[in-house]
């Protein structure tokens, strides 16, 4: 999927703009939400808004008690279409990276889509605003603001060491994240910089030993590829001069509210490693 990024801009005092420039009015009090992002889903639950939601993926597994009665629509990228417009939604959440376009397209033959578009930490804030604007949250809103903020300056006001790291998310090939995604900017809080430095792709193959050269540090997240401990040894040996670490997937990837405990998880892992 693709779109213009806007992010959460207030045109006038009832008017908020999406990060595909649509325009959004106040949705009200008796608004149907479907959700195909895991991360916003649970933002939306801790928005106070579980009540309105009426469907999500099957990715979205936060908050655990809350979401198990909501109905599934299939996957982030397999959405079933026909289920979807049996809910009968006035509003439907994407994001441009988790979504398909084509899927996008087609709900918005029936329902107002809200696109999202997060590129990094600093980006969480206008999230919050721009839910909380449309769906009448705005105290809770400006709420996830405040502890928000209060943990990225907590955590970069830390001296912290710079150190190049190998961020993979998938085996078979091996793949990465560019320094133009989301997770790099968060890893880069703690200061571990992504390898490779410059990429054409935002997820580009490596081949290993070769490309891990530069590396100091190895990092296994839990998704999308769910690395264990038994992937440890194999990462050890293909680059015996970096550490290999296994970390919590969502802690890095997932932005809305899980982004306050993650940056707080990220910056305990890091003094770990850095005691170590």
């Amino acid at each position: 999927m693709t779109a213009g990024r806007r992010g959460d801009v207030r045109l006038q005092p009832d008017v908020w703009v999406d990060a595909a420039g649509v325009e959004h009015a106040p949705a009200g009090p008796d608004a149907r939400i479907v959700c195909l992002v895991p991360s916003i889903t649970e933002l939306l639950c801790d928005l106070g808004l579980a009540p309105q939601l009426v469907g999500r993926t099957g990715f979205c597994i936060h908050p655990a008690e809350v979401v198990k009665s909501i109905p599934k629509v299939g996957g982030t990228k397999d959405v079933k279409l026909d289920r979807i417009r049996e809910l009968a939604p006035t509003h439907v959440v994407v994001n441009v990276d988790e979504n398909r376009l084509e899927d996008v397209e087609e709900i918005a033959t029936f329902a107002s889509v809200v696109v999202t578009h997060p590129l990094g930490p600093l980006d969480n804030p206008p999230l919050y605003r721009l839910l909380g604007g449309i769906f009448g949250r705005e105290a809770a809103a400006e709420e996830l603001c405040a502890r928000f903020e209060a943990t990225l300056t907590d955590v970069t006001a830390r001296d912290w060491p710079q150190r190049d790291v190998l961020y993979l998310i998938w085996r078979e090939p091996w793949m990465t994240v560019s320094r133009d995604t989301y997770i790099a900017r968060t890893l880069a809080l703690v200061g571990w910089r992504t390898a490779p430095a410059e990429s054409d792709d935002r997820y580009p193959t490596v081949e290993l030993p070769q490309d891990g050269a530069g590396v100091d540090l190895v990092l296994l997240p839990s998704e999308p590829y769910r690395f264990r401990a038994k992937h440890v040894p194999e990462l050890e040996a293909l680059l015996p001069h970096a550490r290999v670490s296994l970390v919590d997937g969502e802690a890095t990837s997932w932005y809305g509210s899980r982004a306050i405990a993650g940056i707080r998880e990220l910056s305990r892992l890091a003094d770990e490693l850095r005691r170590g």
